[in-house]
């Protein structure tokens, strides 16, 4: 059975939720391997001194970059670019730097556990930043799929623009006040509005065109359709 548009809208709070949770767990991690870190440059500095103060700043500094590659990595692949060795070995190198400084103290103490224990948050951040681009990518492409089957599965008929007519028992409105904004109309705007880059949700289509929220789903599945035509 083809998908709905309230099952099409699903996929993309779902795609949404995804994107978070994902971006949630790797800032977690660094913030974990933070302390360890700063341990390991003030090197046994005077709490407070200059050194110890100092220290906390190489970790920001290495995963500032970090996240920085990560996110430029996920505009790129949109496009189908692919970076350079110069980016990759960037990002590999401060996710090397975090897992070294992260568990230097527990190797040089011989401690199995400790070892354990400090390597697990660099390498959940080192396997998520390898995923997350590429699961950002497959789930925008879910979310556009969704949106154009639920499209084809429900074709316009207009009857959500009904919702837009204002009430026909307020006289103080204008003629042109009570004419309300056809379907097509709608359409046209958002896809005026449309770029290559841009993602089109039913958020999008509301933002853009100021249309209803019930009418912005159908609106996202026709442009959706409307722009893979116009791109075959």
């Amino acid at each position: 059975m083809p998908p709905t548009l309230a099952e099409a809208e699903a996929v993309e709070q779902a795609s949404k939720q995804v994107d978070r949770l994902c971006w949630t767990g790797i800032l977690l991690g660094l913030a974990f391997t933070m302390t360890n870190v700063q341990s390991f440059a003030a090197n046994g500095a005077a709490v407070w001194s200059l050194p110890w103060l100092a220290a906390w700043l190489l970790d920001p500094m290495v995963s500032l970059v970090l996240l920085a590659i990560l996110r430029a990595e996920q505009v790129t692949a949109r496009y189908g670019i692919r970076t350079r060795g110069w980016v990759r070995g960037a990002k590999w190198f401060t996710l090397a730097a975090t897992y070294v400084m992260n568990t230097w103290e527990a190797y040089a103490s011989g401690s199995a556990d400790m070892v354990v224990l400090h390597s697990v948050p660099p390498l959940v951040v080192f396997v998520a930043a390898e995923a997350v681009t590429d699961l950002r990518d497959k789930l925008s492409d879910a979310v556009r799929a969704a949106f154009t089957n639920a499209a084809v599965s429900c074709p316009d008929t207009g009857q959500e623009a009904d919702a837009e007519r204002p009430p026909e028992s307020a006289p103080e409105r204008s003629p042109e006040a009570k004419r309300r904004t056809s379907f097509d109309e709608y359409l046209s705007r958002a896809r005026e509005a449309w770029t290559p880059d841009v993602t089109v949700t039913p958020a999008w289509i509301r933002e853009v065109t100021g249309c209803s929220r019930g009418l912005s789903s159908r609106l996202a599945g026709s442009l959706l359709a409307k722009v893979s035509g116009d791109e075959r």
